[in-house]
């Protein structure tokens, strides 16, 4: 039994004081009662621990190389992705599960309970399977398994590499998967996780470029209750291939095929009418959201004023991982909304300040999109959860709202004290409790990768 003892905590009713939460050895909260003397772990404020819903591990060690203007002098994704994949030729098995441990805890000390690895690095360089075809999917889950962090695993179908079917191009063979294929990938991803203590299996077809009608249908299917995610409407450009091969925008098609509802979680959705927002966001669909991503891409800005207003669901993740801060992602999020419409308060409610507003939207949304029984302080809900230091220098004195408020437009990971995963207490006094060793890892596959970009 682990006891932790906080002067505020954020409970599904509200705020309460003095509050005292007991986990159990399965990782899952057996109480949480406010009023009561101090005992056990203190700390200040205490939270739900969002989900990160969307991460590419291995496109961590990039951050920083791909900054400087190409020959063409108009850089964009599409320029951005030729770099990946000339970067992803070079990575391991070992590289990637050592750098997949890293971003975990990096995750972990910004205040992330979980995550969702939406993970296409699936083969050799040449495109071959490995003798186990889900050896990629082990490392990811070896990596949880050394940073303790909860995850939910999304082998990722990408059999073609446009909506005309063309062939997978020569920095794509490593993520190339058939329907048979794709099936054996994710029972081995499956085995995978089998020995993790609170991990899940989900099924990400990678985007509409990339997988069939049919076959989007099929793995729908397949997936039975599962989490499925996927890209939707990032870039112009893709938005002009999927209008062009299948009669309609990438929302409006998904919206008429009925591919839509509460175990979908749609990835950027940047480029989105107001029709399409609005009825993406009513279908019980999660939006998945980037920003700090989807401004290093250039990818444009989501819509969050009107998804809200409309009662869609919102959640929060990293994706490349060019940098890794629970808090920075809010702001960047609500900032965009500002920037976009000169406002401010943009994605405050009436009853809600911007931080709380988007804190409760996020742990809502990131459990629901990982299918994982978190997001509240709450009997029998798995135990993810986030401390702040209310003596923080731009904590002290303020209501917790206002905490929540001045953690979204101040903060950093410093504000941070605890986190707990599933119950596992990985980060005590703002570091991970196996921070040396998992960065002395990471460190030697930079080295070994100098020079790769």
């Amino acid at each position: 039994m682990t006891t932790i003892w906080a002067r505020q905590a954020l409970l599904p009713d509200g705020w309460a004081q003095d509050v005292t939460v007991r986990i159990g050895a399965d990782g899952r909260v057996t109480s949480a009662e406010a009023g009561t003397s101090a005992d056990g772990h203190r700390v200040g404020l205490l939270l739900p621990a969002p989900v990160n819903v969307h991460s590419h591990a291995f496109q961590r060690a990039m951050a920083g190389l791909t900054e400087d203007r190409g020959p063409s002098g108009s850089d964009s994704f599409w320029t951005w992705r030729r770099r990946m994949y000339q970067f992803l030729d070079r990575l391991t098995p070992e590289h990637v599960e050592a750098i997949a441990a890293f971003v975990q805890m990096e995750m972990l000390e910004a205040g992330f309970g979980a995550s969702v690895e939406f993970h296409y690095l699936h083969h050799q360089p040449d495109g071959q399977p490995y003798d186990d075809i889900a050896e990629m999917s082990g490392r990811i889950a070896a990596a949880a398994e050394r940073s303790g962090i909860g995850l939910t695993l999304l082998p990722v179908h990408y059999q073609f590499g446009g909506c005309d079917g063309r062939p997978l191009g020569p920095g794509q063979v490593r993520f190339g998967t058939d329907p048979d294929s794709y099936a054996r990938l994710v029972v081995g991803a499956e085995r995978a996780i089998a020995g993790l203590p609170d991990s899940t299996l989900g099924l990400a077809p990678h985007s509409l470029r990339a997988v069939a009608p049919d076959a989007l249908r099929d793995l729908a299917r397949l997936a039975g209750t599962r989490p499925l995610h996927m890209h939707l409407a990032e870039q112009n450009a893709e938005v002009e291939e999927v209008q062009a091969a299948l009669g309609g925008r990438p929302v409006e098609w998904m919206l008429g095929q009925g591919l839509t509802g509460p175990q979908w979680c749609f990835i950027h959705c940047t480029q989105m009418l107001e029709h399409e927002t609005n009825g993406l966001a009513a279908s019980g669909s999660v939006a998945g959201l980037c920003p700090i991503t989807e401004a290093n891409l250039g990818d444009g800005t989501f819509d969050g004023v009107r998804w809200l207003n409309a009662g869609g669901a919102i959640a929060v993740g990293s994706d490349s991982n060019v940098r890794i801060s629970l808090a920075e992602e809010l702001r960047s999020l609500e900032y965009s909304q500002r920037l976009r419409d000169r406002s401010r308060a943009a994605l405050a409610g009436a009853d809600r300040s911007t931080g709380r507003a988007l804190f409760e939207a996020v742990i809502a949304g990131g459990a629901q999109a990982a299918g994982r029984h978190t997001g509240a302080i709450l009997e029998g809900h798995l135990a993810d959860l986030l401390a702040l230091d209310d003596t923080h220098p731009d904590l002290i004195a303020r209501s917790p709202d206002q905490c929540l408020d001045s953690f979204v437009v101040a903060g950093a990971s410093g504000m941070i004290t605890d986190v707990w995963s599933g119950g596992r207490h990985r980060v005590r006094q703002g570091r991970h409790v196996m921070h040396d060793e998992i960065a002395k890892a990471y460190k030697a596959v930079l080295a070994d990768l100098q020079g790769t970009l």
